[in-house]
């Protein structure tokens, strides 16, 4: 027993040990006057990455934030790769895309478009 935990404990030893890239993410959201959008919901859902610390375990992440004045969220950072963005305004059509993460730092920006008079086919 005492030579299992001694191999075990050497193996780990010489097992690297990787972080996660990490980025940090703002989002700017506007109407398409270029007039920001305050108080509007986004969800920001973290779909495909792999935790290296982890052994490949997937990621699951969810933040649900509140756009400011200035209509503007910043997201503590967050693990690089792909991630669904969906913005809810009032009086707005919903925001939805995926993006794809890769650098130290990023904004996107979403234009957020009014609803669309409802249609009958009648």
């Amino acid at each position: 027993m005492f030579r299992l935990a001694s191999i075990l404990a050497l193996v780990a030893v010489g097992l690297p040990v990787h972080a996660v890239e990490m980025t940090k993410l703002h989002i700017s959201v506007t109407n398409l006057e270029g007039k920001p959008v305050d108080r509007a919901s986004v969800v920001v859902r973290f779909v495909e990455g792999r935790s290296k610390a982890k052994l490949g375990k997937k990621i699951r992440e969810t933040w649900e934030l509140r756009t400011n004045q200035e209509g503007m969220v910043s997201i503590p950072e967050i693990p690089e790769g792909k991630v669904l963005i969906q913005v809810i305004a009032p009086n707005y059509q919903t925001f939805g895309d995926y993006f794809t993460i890769e650098q130290e730092e990023k904004t996107i920006s979403v234009k957020l478009k009014p609803p669309q008079p409802q249609y009958s086919a009648h």
